[in-house]
């Protein structure tokens, strides 16, 4: 293994770039109504409000083909890219180096680092994600119901963008993908939930509205990934929504006190 790649290895590594394999998950989530005014102030060009204003909380861990074993959990908001319905990612929380580069880079999944943790005692199940002494998620389950095996489908829309080098706006268009996972769930139990979210400068997350809670779900199986470039939007466009998904730079700002700070 060096600097520079031999075949041998560029077979391997695009191996498993193009055949993700995400096992052993369990994840647990809450589902709620937000409002349709948000929901269209917060999806960037190339996508349209679902059927309904649903937004899912999800904590979860993994095992994997890829990034090793990580923990995570992320915010999705019900889309639609034409005729193809999905979640758009929102915001996204990872433990570690590989599954945020990995996710970036690929995807264009908005990740960042952070704490979460899973737990469970009989029918109840709670999850957290924290973020520099923030928790941002809190989910908490009653799970009663217990809905068996199920094999489904779900799609994930995400924007590819690089900062112009200069940081002046984008350095070319965005790229809309649709990440696709066949998901062989061998556990999954439903119920009722509650979600609590919380802001920083950084992670909004308490901007959300939480209309009503639909119910809590939790699963365990495996997750079989691919992804396409779906549509490109333009630069100019797509950057009021891609620096959204970054921290603010600006609010970083150690150099001075900041009462000294020019306005």
């Amino acid at each position: 293994m060096g600097f520079v790649r031999t075949p041998e290895e560029i077979g391997r590594i695009q191996e498993a770039l193009s055949k993700p394999r995400f096992v052993g998950a369990e994840m647990l989530t809450v589902d709620f109504l937000t409002t349709l005014g948000f929901v269209e102030a917060v999806l960037p060009p190339g996508l349209e409000p679902a059927a309904q204003p649903r937004i899912t909380a999800m904590v979860g861990r993994w095992q994997s083909n890829c990034v090793a074993d990580f923990d995570g959990g992320a915010i999705y908001v019900a889309a639609r890219h034409g005729d193809l319905d999905g979640d758009y990612v929102l915001a996204m929380f990872m433990d570690d180096d590989e599954p945020i580069i990995y996710g970036r880079d690929l995807f264009g999944e908005p990740k960042k680092q952070a704490v979460s943790h899973l737990h469970r005692r009989g029918d109840h199940m709670t999850g957290y994600i924290e973020r520099r002494g923030t928790r941002l998620v809190q989910l908490d389950a009653e799970l009663t119901e217990d809905t068996g095996p199920v094999r489904v489908t779900g799609h994930n829309f995400n924007y590819k963008a690089t900062p112009s080098a200069d940081g002046l706006g984008l350095e070319h268009d965005a790229v809309l993908t649709v990440a696709t996972f066949e998901n062989d769930f061998w556990t999954s139990r439903g119920g009722t939930g509650e979600v609590r979210l919380t802001s920083t400068v950084h992670d909004p997350l308490g901007d959300i509205p939480i209309e009503s809670v639909l119910g809590a779900a939790y699963v365990e199986g495996d997750m079989i990934a691919s992804c396409r470039s779906a549509a490109r939007i333009p630069a100019e466009d797509f950057l009021p929504y891609a620096l959204g998904r970054l921290d603010d730079w600006s609010a970083l700002n150690t150099e001075s006190p900041p009462a000294l700070v020019a306005s």
